[in-house]
């Protein structure tokens, strides 16, 4: 493989050449970032040292705020340090690691919310089973085929990408390593790597969006029959776990389902799913779930009491 790379480094392109627009960003994002954090961090202390632990829902939660952390951590950080910086590079391998991890961390996103969504259907559509099917051996074999599930797309992307030849140039129009602005640099065909690619990333996540959507039909038909008040809670968390799938999937299947080009509005539309989106989620779960803007309260107040 050593004879038929030449490149070593790679020159990211980043956002903006424009030194003020640059300065904005990193305010923007170290602002998005610290959120990120603090409210990711929040809902998995909240959860975890309450009883909200003992519910499949939260226990979803718990690990998707997890993988929130991970996955921004992935390109936020880079790319906070190339905007004040005046050469923006990455490595061969770090580059390579970068969009290994990225999928990784994204894919398990993605199966955790399909897991969240089934939860969802089996306490609305099958509430006398609820307890049966959603035990805390069956939740924690969910989360498993996840990290799998993530592990396997994350691994195929990698071997599809990491075995081109590239000869040069080597910028990369973008702020972080992925396979579409990589296959523009590989002085090679990429026509079929890029269908592969479309089958690993698009497909898999619009059969997912499709999945998700239609379990959440089903529910709202399902609730249609509720008494008034269990029909709003139901919308509710209903209502959180939509709003975040929409934010996440519709630039994700922007992005990779289509063929093997680049354009313009990638990057802005990537910054949602890498940053905009996950910054949101700590928001949807928390303001317009009344379980778990409790269970902050509780943390707030038994923090507060401790000082005191």
């Amino acid at each position: 493989m050593g004879n038929r790379n030449n490149v070593t480094v790679f020159i990211l392109l980043g956002l903006s050449h424009n030194k003020n627009i640059e300065i904005f960003c990193f305010v923007l994002f170290l602002f998005c970032y610290l959120a990120i954090w603090l409210g990711n961090v929040l809902i998995m202390i909240s959860i975890t040292h309450t009883q909200l632990i003992d519910q499949p829902m939260y226990f979803f939660l718990n690990y998707l705020s997890l993988s929130d952390l991970c996955y921004t951590s992935t390109v936020t950080p880079k790319l906070m340090i190339d905007l004040l910086a005046e050469r923006k590079t990455i490595s061969y391998s770090n580059c390579m690691l970068q969009l290994f991890s990225t999928h990784l961390f994204g894919g398990i996103e993605i199966f955790i919310l399909t897991g969240m969504a089934y939860d969802r259907y089996v306490a609305i559509c099958r509430p006398l089973h609820y307890i049966v099917i959603m035990s805390r051996p069956r939740c924690n074999c969910i989360i498993s085929a996840c990290c799998s599930g993530g592990f396997l797309h994350s691994a195929s992307q990698l071997l599809l990408t990491i075995f081109l030849p590239f000869c040069g140039p080597n910028e990369i129009d973008h702020y972080f390593c992925d396979v579409y602005p990589l296959l523009k640099l590989a002085c090679t065909d990429t026509h079929t790597v890029g269908l592969l690619v479309i089958v690993n990333s698009g497909l898999i996540a619009l059969m997912t969006f499709v999945i998700l959507m239609v379990s959440y039909v089903l529910i709202l038909c399902t609730i249609r029959v509720y008494p008034a008040e269990s029909r709003s809670k139901a919308l509710s968390k209903c209502g959180c776990h939509i709003m975040v799938v929409v934010l996440f999937f519709v630039p994700v299947l922007f992005i990779y389902l289509r063929p093997n080009i680049t354009l313009p509005a990638d990057k802005v539309f990537a910054l949602f799913y890498t940053i905009i989106a996950l910054m949101f989620n700590p928001l949807i779960y928390t303001l317009r779930n009344l379980e778990m803007k409790d269970a902050v309260r509780k943390m707030c107040h038994q923090n507060c009491l401790g000082r005191s």
